[in-house]
């Protein structure tokens, strides 16, 4: 009897602590995923790297941010340079769309940089390597 009452207090903590674990746990979403591609510095000096989104497997498209003169750059950065394919690197005011900059074509390596100014504005970048493509939002400078 001794040894039954044993495996079903053990089985009984190890659920509550599986359970305490995964209460603690941070959701998928909270943590930014690691990016596909490496930055290259495309956008010069004076950019900083303030965002990034993955481009399925295929690589990276880069927000980055100048302070000192108040701009935006983007540029899309493919995993592993190849062949030539098309990309696409796009930045644009979210309010404003018509303020605008994006560069495409058939590249090996990145696609970029773009530019627009941004101080006092939200902004939407969007990267295409291929089919695959990835967007977002939210910086406002």
């Amino acid at each position: 009897m001794k040894l039954i009452r044993r495996v079903a207090v053990a089985s009984a903590l190890a659920a509550t602590s599986a359970v305490g674990l995964t209460a603690f746990a941070l959701p998928a979403s909270a943590a930014t995923p690691a990016a596909n591609a490496a930055y290259n510095g495309a956008c010069g000096s004076g950019y900083t790297v303030v965002d990034h989104t993955n481009i399925s497997t295929t690589g990276t498209i880069y927000l980055t941010w100048n302070d000192r003169i108040g701009e935006n750059c983007a540029a899309t950065v493919r995993k592993t340079p190849g062949a030539a394919l098309y990309m696409q690197a796009k930045v644009f005011q979210t309010d404003h769309t018509t303020v605008s900059a994006s560069d495409s074509g058939n590249y090996t390596t990145y696609a970029g940089p773009v530019y627009i100014p941004a101080r006092g504005e939200c902004v939407t970048w969007r990267g295409q390597i291929g089919t695959a493509w990835a967007q977002a939002a939210g910086h406002c400078g």
